[in-house]
C-alpha cells in the first residue's frame, strides 16, 4: 500500500499559521508594533487606511536588520529573540515564537524598507503571498518599515467574514492602547485615512493614561504600589464613582505583556467590595513585575494568557494593595474608633489665629419711650397709613339706580344624560402591582400579569425606533449645558451615532476632542441619566451592531430603552400602572420585549379553577 502521509509545502504550512496569528488587521498591528519595540525604536509611526484592510504600516527608529536577516525574518520559526529552550523561561522580548512576519507574509502583499546604524545603505524587499517579488538595496534612514496592503487577499473567505470598519477600526485602537500603554518612554503617533489620531510624547505612566483616555482621566486615578518578594505591583486604579458598565479600560500588564486573566480581575472585584454599584466595572491599569522563571507565556499564539507559578499569593498581594490604596486615599470607608474626621481642623484654617468678635450697640435705644424712633437699621421702617373704616364701603349703595330686579342672568340649557345617575358605578382601581414587579390586570376571562421592567422596554423602544426614522422627537432644553467627557475611540462613535441621537431628542451644543456638550435631552431623559444612556450605548455598539439587532437605529433604541425602563423593585402609583399596562397593548407588538422575552402572561377562570379542585 502506497504512503499517504506528505510535508505540506511551505507556503501551505504559513497559510495555516497564519489562521492562528492573524484574526484580523488589529493582529498585524499588534505584531509590528510589538516587533518595532523590541527592536529598541524610540519614535514609533503606526498608518493605518480603511481599518487596515488596505494599508497597515509601522515606522520604527530601532536598529534595523542586516540584509542576511531582512531575508530570514521571513521564514517560518526564524527568530532573533530566543537560542535555545531555556530562553522560553526568562523572556525579555514580545515575541519570541518566530511565526508573525512569515504569516503575514503569507496573505498580504508586504513590503519591508530596513537599514541599520553603521550600514550606508539599506535593504528594500517585497513579498506577496509567500513569493519573494524582489530585494534591492536602497537609501534609507535608520531603522525598519513594514508596509502590509490587501490583507487576505489570496484568502477571500477570511476576507468577507471581516466585519464593518468601525469595528475592525475599535480592535486596532484597542492594540494600540495596549502597546502605548505599556511603554511611556516611547514615543508613538497614529494615522488613519491620513488623519492624525494619536500624538504620544514620551512621558510618565500618568501621563500616558491621560492622553489616552482624555485630560478629564486625570482626577479618576488613584495610584497603587506595592513590592514585595514575589511580586511588585504599580500603576493606578479609578474612583468608584467614574466606574463604567463596560470592560474598555481594564489593562493588566505583567513584565510589560498586556495579558487577560479573570483570575486577577477578582481580586480587584473584591478589593472594591461593598463600594462598587451593582453591575459597575472599575477601571485600571495595573503593572505587576515578576522573575520571568514563575510564568509560562507559552500557552497561546496570541500570548495574552498566563499562567502564573504561586497564583494564590498573587491574588491575595493584588487584592491587599488596592484595598491599601482606596482606603490611604479617603476613597474607601476606615473604620478608625479613636478620631473623628468631622473634628479635624481644614487646612486653609489650620495656621489662622482667632479673632475678637465685636458687637455694635445703640446707645439711643429706649424700649419704654412710647414713641418709638427709627433708627439707622430701620431707616426703610414706614408707619402704616390708617384705613377707612368698613362702614365705608357701603357708602351710596342706597342711590343706586340699577334695579336688582331688572337684572336678568344667562340661564344655561338642561341637556338631558345619556344615564340616569344611578346606573353610573363608581370608578374602581383595575390593576394592583405585586412586589413592585408584577402589575395585575382584571380581564374578562381572567387577568393578565405584566412585567413592568420588559413593558416599559417595548413602549420606549417603539417610541425611540418611530422618532429616529420619522423625526418627531421633542427636547427639553437644559438651563445650565451638561458637560460628558469620553475617551477618543468613545468620542468617534459617538460622533458617528449624533445624527441618529439628534433625532431622538438629544441637542449636541459642541463636540471637541473628548469632550461633549448637550444642551438638550429627550423628554423621558432626566439629566442625571444621560450619562447612563451614552455610556450604555457606546458600551453596546463598540462591537458593531449587535447580532440581535437589524440596524443601527435598531441598537440605539434597544440601548436607550433598556436604560430607561423603569427597573424591578420601583413602585409606581395607580395613575402610572393603568399608563403601563395602556401603552404596552397600544403596541404594534405587545406581547415580547424588544429582547424577544414575553411582556406578560394571561391567566383564565378555568385556570384559577383547576388551581382550586379538590
Amino acid at each position: 500500500m502506497s504512503s499517504i502521509i506528505q510535508l505540506l509545502p511551505d507556503h501551505v504550512a504559513n497559510q495555516i499559521a497564519a489562521g492562528e496569528v492573524v484574526q484580523r488587521p488589529a493582529s498585524v498591528v499588534k505584531e509590528l508594533l510589538e516587533n518595532a519595540v523590541d527592536a529598541g525604536a524610540t519614535d514609533i509611526k503606526l498608518i493605518i487606511k480603511d481599518a487596515g484592510k488596505s494599508l497597515v504600516q509601522v515606522i520604527d527608529n530601532g536598529k534595523g536588520m542586516s540584509v542576511t536577516d531582512a531575508r530570514l525574518c521571513f521564514e517560518r520559526h526564524a527568530t532573533s529573540k530566543i537560542r535555545q529552550a531555556e530562553d522560553l523561561f526568562s523572556l525579555h522580548t514580545k515575541g519570541f515564537r518566530g511565526e508573525a512576519l512569515a504569516s503575514i507574509a503569507a496573505i498580504a502583499h508586504v513590503e519591508m524598507k530596513t537599514k541599520q546604524d553603521q550600514e550606508e545603505l539599506g535593504t528594500h524587499i517585497v513579498i506577496e503571498g509567500s513569493k519573494f517579488v524582489s530585494q534591492e538595496v536602497a537609501v534609507l534612514p535608520k531603522g525598519t518599515s513594514f508596509s502590509v496592503k490587501n490583507l487576505f487577499f489570496n484568502i477571500p473567505a477570511r476576507r468577507n467574514f471581516l466585519k464593518s470598519d468601525t469595528v475592525e477600526y475599535r480592535h486596532i485602537i484597542d492594540e494600540f492602547h495596549r502597546v502605548a500603554l505599556a511603554h511611556p518612554q516611547i514615543y508613538f503617533t497614529f494615522y488613519h485615512n491620513g488623519s492624525e489620531m494619536f500624538n504620544l510624547h514620551s512621558s510618565s505612566l500618568r501621563q500616558r493614561i491621560v492622553a489616552i483616555f482624555s485630560g478629564k482621566t486625570n482626577e479618576k486615578l488613584v495610584p497603587v504600589k506595592e513590592e514585595t518578594e514575589i511580586v511588585t505591583i504599580q500603576g493606578f486604579v479609578c474612583k468608584p464613582e467614574f466606574a463604567k458598565k463596560n470592560r474598555s479600560e481594564q489593562f493588566f500588564f505583567v513584565n510589560d505583556r498586556f495579558i487577560k486573566s479573570g483570575y486577577l480581575h477578582h481580586a480587584v472585584m473584591a478589593a472594591y467590595d461593598g463600594i462598587l454599584k451593582d453591575g459597575a466595572q472599575p477601571s485600571y491599569f495595573l503593572y505587576l513585575s515578576v522573575p520571568p522563571n514563575t510564568i509560562d507565556i507559552n500557552i497561546h499564539p496570541t500570548k495574552t494568557e498566563i499562567k502564573f507559578d504561586d497564583e494564590s499569593a498573587l491574588y491575595a498581594i493584588l487584592r491587599a494593595s488596592i484595598k491599601h490604596s482606596l482606603g490611604q486615599f479617603n476613597i474607601a470607608p476606615v473604620l478608625d474608633f479613636e478620631r473623628d474626621s468631622n473634628l479635624d481642623t481644614p487646612y486653609h484654617y489650620k495656621n489662622l489665629e482667632g479673632s475678637t468678635p465685636t458687637i455694635q450697640v445703640d446707645g439711643n435705644f429706649n424700649p419704654f419711650s412710647e414713641e418709638i424712633k427709627p433708627n439707622r437699621h430701620f431707616a426703610n421702617y414706614r408707619k402704616p397709613e390708617v384705613t377707612a373704616k368698613w362702614e365705608s364701603l357701603y357708602v351710596g349703595l342706597e342711590n343706586d339706580s340699577d334695579d336688582v330686579e331688572t337684572i336678568t342672568f344667562e340661564n344655561e340649557d338642561i341637556n338631558s344624560s345619556l344615564f340616569n345617575n344611578e346606573d353610573v358605578e363608581q370608578a374602581i382601581h383595575k390593576t394592583h402591582q405585586i412586589h413592585k414587579k408584577y402589575i395585575v390586570n382584571p380581564i374578562k376571562s381572567g387577568m393578565i400579569i405584566v412585567d413592568q421592567h420588559r413593558a416599559h422596554q417595548r413602549i420606549l423602544y417603539e417610541q425611540f425606533l418611530t422618532n429616529i426614522t420619522v423625526n418627531l422627537a421633542s427636547s427639553q432644553q437644559l438651563l445650565f449645558p451638561l458637560h460628558l467627557y469620553f475617551s477618543n475611540g468613545e468620542m468617534q462613535l459617538i460622533t458617528e451615532l449624533k445624527p441618529s441621537l439628534t433625532n431622538t431628542g438629544f441637542v449636541f451644543e459642541e463636540t471637541n476632542e473628548g469632550n461633549v456638550v448637550i444642551s438638550g435631552l429627550p423628554v423621558n431623559v432626566s439629566e442625571s441619566e444621560a450619562t447612563i444612556v451614552l455610556e450604555q450605548l457606546v458600551s453596546d455598539l463598540q462591537d458593531g451592531i449587535p447580532e440581535n439587532s437589524f440596524s443601527q437605529n435598531d441598537t440605539i433604541a434597544k440601548s436607550m430603552a433598556r436604560s430607561l425602563a423603569v427597573k424591578t423593585g420601583t413602585y409606581l402609583t395607580q395613575k402610572e400602572q393603568e399608563n403601563l399596562v395602556n401603552g404596552l397593548f397600544a403596541c404594534k407588538d405587545p406581547n415580547v420585549s424588544p429582547f424577544q422575552k414575553p411582556t406578560f402572561i394571561t391567566m383564565r377562570v378555568e385556570d384559577l379553577d383547576k388551581k382550586f379542585a379538590i
